[in-house]
């Protein structure tokens, strides 16, 4: 016969308990509403107990000794009772489910918070993005306009700047012809004079022809000389006008690569092809220094001035210039020679023949 409330095959009975909520310490609320069941006439809970039975009950499960043919329980309180004191009350059970509401309330309060924040700051980074999508498409369409503006004046003095090259270089030539062309009078008016030393007796006389003769020499010499200078000259600022074109030339393909990568930077667009990100492409190095836009326009702007500087010391180089030698008229003192020559000739011819 069983007592009331010790079916052995109750869940408590068992030593492994799944709960869906954590174990909560025993409170006195459980001993004051749950009275412990003793028997009739017995005031404690062991106090009933034989201890006969209470052997055959504690012997271990491999023992020897021949099982119980009838398969009845025994009769008495199994050893878990005592784990009533420990059960939780459903003022407990109302309280876990309470407090488990509330954390789940919270819970989800806070993700509410959490999303709404999450949106609002997508939409902040939004109108910032787009704010400054507009303010970097602005800067790049007056970048543009000003490398544009720099490139056609670079283009027109670099056209200038090859056109005075071309004149200076044609000028060279001409002076230097010219300085060999000075050779051939040279020569003539240096053999005239050599030609003169042959003369004999009283003769060979320091006349105006002479004299003439020499200055022209060193005339010719003089202008040869003046002519070579020039010609060195012209060199010189050639030299000057080639660094100043490689400087335009250097200048004017920065440009245009720059253009050409700011214009396409221009007409890009969320929706374009081929757009991929870069991590740590819009962090600035700070070892280097970035250029401003006075930077750019001085640059170009001394570009200029430096290519136009070269182009007016070319033409003023290139300018005609009235040479201040003076040839002498040495054809008229060889017809005056001449003429002094051949009189005193027919005079002693004439006394010769009265002799």
């Amino acid at each position: 016969m069983e007592f009331l409330g010790t079916t052995q095959v109750a869940s408590y009975c068992g030593t492994n308990r799944s709960c869906l909520f954590p174990d909560l310490a025993p409170t006195s609320t459980t001993k004051d509403t749950y009275q412990s069941y003793c028997l009739p006439g017995y005031r404690y809970l062991s106090s009933w107990r034989p201890s006969l039975l209470h052997k055959v009950v504690s012997v271990p499960p491999n023992s020897d000794k021949p099982f119980n043919p009838t398969g009845q329980p025994p009769t008495i309180l199994p050893a878990s009772r005592s784990t009533l004191h420990a059960r939780y009350s459903t003022r407990d059970w109302h309280h876990a489910n309470m407090v488990q509401l509330k954390g789940s309330e919270a819970s989800r309060h806070c993700a509410g918070r959490l999303n709404a924040d999450s949106m609002r700051l997508m939409q902040e980074k939004d109108q910032l993005t787009y704010q400054m999508q507009q303010d970097s498409r602005k800067n790049l369409g007056e970048r543009i306009s000003n490398i544009d503006f720099w490139r056609s004046e670079l283009i027109y003095e670099l056209e200038c700047l090859l056109k005075e090259t071309q004149a200076l270089e044609t000028a060279k030539k001409r002076l230097e012809r010219a300085a060999d062309e000075m050779q051939g009078p040279l020569k003539i008016a240096l053999e005239c004079l050599y030609h003169r030393e042959k003369r004999k007796g009283i003769d060979l006389v320091h006349d105006d022809v002479e004299k003439n003769l020499m200055k022209e020499a060193d005339v010719f010499k003089d202008c040869q000389e003046i002519l070579t200078k020039l010609a060195q000259k012209i060199s010189q600022q050639l030299g000057i006008n080639r660094d100043a074109q490689h400087a335009l030339e250097k200048d004017l393909s920065d440009k245009n690569s720059a253009y050409f990568i700011d214009e396409k930077c221009f007409n890009l667009r969320n929706t374009s092809d081929s757009i991929s990100f870069y991590h740590g492409m819009e962090k600035a190095d700070g070892t280097q220094r970035i250029k401003e836009s006075s930077e750019f326009n001085t640059k170009g702007s001394s570009l200029c001035c430096t290519s136009l500087q070269a182009r007016g010391s070319g033409c003023k180089i290139r300018a005609p210039q009235t040479p201040s030698l003076e040839r002498p008229d040495t054809n008229l003192a060889f017809n005056n020679r001449i003429a002094e020559v051949a009189n005193a000739k027919n005079k002693l011819q004439a006394q010769l023949a009265k002799v």
